[in-house]
């Protein structure tokens, strides 16, 4: 998978005063990307579209 054309976004949840931030790539065919923005080359999750929709589902619940 070439991650170099992943398009990251900021989450809307995210605060503005560089705390807790995500961002996420869903450009990709078939996979969701999600980073955190304090360590970027630290590791990327990789989700299938599913997977993400179910999660975000999950998370706007809470």
């Amino acid at each position: 998978m070439d991650m170099t054309v992943a398009k990251w976004r900021k989450s809307t949840r995210s605060s503005g005063n560089g705390g807790a931030c995500v961002e996420v790539a869903d450009n990709l065919p078939g996979v969701v990307l999600v980073r955190d923005t304090k360590d970027r080359d630290g590791g990327t999750l990789t989700f299938g579209p599913a997977a993400w929709r179910a999660f975000v589902g999950f998370a706007k619940q809470s």
